[in-house]
C-alpha cells in the first residue's frame, strides 16, 4: 500500500517523469492504433514493431551508447525500410500481403536478434540494459529520453488531431477521398510514418516484441463499446493509458518485471472484458438480449393461443392445455405464464387461464400483425396463403407501429386475412 500510495502521488519526479512518459506513449499509441485497426493494418503494425530491433542494435554499434537519438533514428529507419519493403513485394509480386509480412517481420527481427547477440559477446559495459528494448522497461526512463519520446509522442498525437478528418475519410473510403481531391498517397505515406514514430516512441518503455499490442489491443476493445470513430478514440486513449500506467505501477513495486508485458496483461483482460460485457456487442449482453428475446417470443405466442380462445368465446384455456400447446417447454411456459401474470396481461384462478383487458388489447396487436403480414405477402409476393404462415410467426414480433401504419394502409385497411380470419382492431385507434 506504501508503494502505490508512493507512485500515485507523484511525489517523487522519477516517477512522475516515468507517469508523463508513460500516459504520453499510450495516447499516441492508441490514436495511431485507432486508425491502422480501421484500416485493416494491425498486421503491418506488429511488422513495424519487431523490425525496429535491428535499427536499435545497429545505432548502438554506431554510437557506442544507448543515445536515445541515435536509437530513435535507428529504430525509425529500418522500421520504415520494412514498410517500404512490405508495400513494394506486395505491390509488384503475386505474394499475398499477409505473407510478406510474415517475412519481413520474420527476418528483420531474426537479423535483431543476431545483432544484439553479437553485440553481447563483446563485453561492452555500456551494453548492459539493451535487452530492455526487448520487453521494456518504463521505469529506465530518464529525463533525456522523456524529451526525445515524449516530442515524439506530442508530435503523433497534434498531427493526427490536425489531420483527423482527412485520416477518417481515407481510412473509411479511400476512393471517395480520392474523388473529393484529397492527397491520399501522401496521406498514406504521413499515416504510415506516424506508425513507425508511435512504435519506435514506446521502444524503451513497451519494448518491440510487444508494442504491437498497445498499438492494436486498445482500439479492438474500444471497438466493442462503439462504432462512432471519436468515441473509439477516447474509449482506445483510455484504455491504453489505464494499462500502461498499471504496468508501470508494477514495473516500479517489481524492478525486475519488465513493462511491456504488464501493459500487455492488463490490455488483454480489459479486452476480455470488453469481449463478453461491452453495452451493445458483448457476448454475455447479446446472450441475454437473446434469451429475453426468446422469451418474449414464447409469451407472444402463449397471448395468441389465449387469443384464439377468446375467438371462440372460450372463457380462457386451462393450464395443462397451454403446457400441451407448447410440447417439452414445460419450464419456459410456465416462466412466461408467472412473467404476464406479473404484467398483468392475465389472469390464473382454479387452473382456468384468462386474458385481462390489457392482455386482451397486447395479444390483439400481435395476431394484427401476423394476419396483415399474411395479406401483404399473398397479395404483393403472390405467395400462396398456405405458405405464409410460419414467416409472419417471426415477423410479427418485430414490425414497428410506423411498419404496421404502412401494411395498414397499403393494404386499404383490410378486415379479414387470407384464410378469412378476422383482423381485429385496436378500438382506441382511428
Amino acid at each position: 500500500m506504501e508503494d502505490f500510495i508512493y507512485f500515485f502521488s507523484f511525489q517523487d519526479p522519477n516517477v512522475l517523469m516515468v507517469v508523463v512518459g508513460i500516459s504520453l506513449l499510450s495516447i499516441s499509441a492508441a490514436m495511431v492504433g485507432t486508425f491502422t485497426f480501421l484500416d485493416k493494418k494491425a498486421l503491418i503494425g506488429d511488422a513495424i514493431s519487431h523490425a525496429v530491433l535491428p535499427g536499435v542494435c545497429l545505432a548502438f554499434m554506431l554510437s557506442g551508447n544507448k543515445n536515445p537519438y541515435w536509437i530513435v533514428s535507428g529504430a525509425f529507419i529500418t522500421g520504415a525500410l520494412s514498410t517500404y519493403i512490405i508495400s513494394w513485394v506486395s505491390n509488384y509480386t503475386k505474394l499475398k500481403e499477409d505473407t510478406v509480412i510474415a517475412a519481413v517481420l520474420s527476418i528483420f527481427f531474426g537479423l535483431g536478434i543476431v545483432i544484439m547477440t553479437q553485440l553481447q559477446q563483446t563485453g561492452n559495459a555500456a551494453l548492459s540494459g539493451l535487452d530492455h528494448f526487448i520487453f521494456g522497461n518504463a521505469i529506465s526512463i530518464v529525463r533525456k529520453d522523456l524529451l526525445v519520446y515524449g516530442i515524439l509522442a506530442l508530435t503523433i498525437i497534434l498531427v493526427i488531431l490536425f489531420f483527423y478528418k482527412e485520416f477518417k475519410v481515407m481510412v473509411f473510403n479511400r476512393s471517395y477521398a480520392q474523388s473529393i481531391g484529397l492527397p491520399v498517397k501522401r496521406l498514406e505515406f504521413l499515416f504510415n510514418s506516424l506508425m513507425v514514430l508511435a512504435v519506435v516512441t514506446g521502444i524503451q518503455a513497451i519494448g518491440v516484441v510487444l508494442m504491437a499490442a498497445l498499438l492494436i489491443t486498445p482500439a479492438a476493445a474500444a471497438k466493442f463499446w462503439t462504432d462512432r470513430l471519436d468515441r473509439m478514440l477516447i474509449i482506445a486513449v483510455v484504455f491504453s493509458l489505464i494499462s500502461g500506467i498499471v504496468g508501470a505501477y508494477i514495473s516500479f513495486v517489481l524492478p525486475h518485471m519488465p513493462t511491456g508485458p504488464w501493459v500487455v496483461i492488463v490490455l488483454s483482460l480489459i479486452a476480455f472484458l470488453s469481449f463478453f460485457f461491452s453495452v451493445k456487442k458483448g457476448v454475455l449482453t447479446k446472450w441475454i438480449a437473446k434469451r429475453n428475446y426468446q422469451r418474449k417470443i414464447h409469451s407472444d405466442h402463449i397471448l395468441k393461443a389465449l387469443f384464439g380462445a377468446w375467438e371462440k368465446d372460450k372463457q380462457g384455456l386451462k393450464t395443462e392445455n397451454i403446457f400441451n400447446i407448447f410440447p417439452g417447454k414445460n419450464f419456459k411456459t410456465q416462466y412466461s405464464i408467472n412473467k404476464l401474470n406479473k404484467k398483468g396481461y392475465i389472469t390464473e384462478n382454479q387452473s382456468i387461464i384468462q386474458l385481462t383487458e390489457s392482455g386482451l388489447t397486447e395479444a390483439k396487436r400481435i395476431v394484427r400483425l401476423h394476419r396483415l403480414w399474411e395479406l401483404y405477402m399473398t397479395e404483393y409476393m403472390n405467395i400462396a396463403p398456405d405458405h405464409v404462415h410460419d414467416s409472419a410467426e417471426k415477423l410479427e414480433h418485430i414490425i414497428t407501429p410506423e411498419l404496421e401504419s404502412k401494411l395498414d394502409k397499403n393494404l386499404n385497411f383490410p378486415k379479414a386475412d387470407p384464410h378469412h380470419s378476422i383482423i381485429p382492431r385496436d378500438p382506441k385507434k382511428p
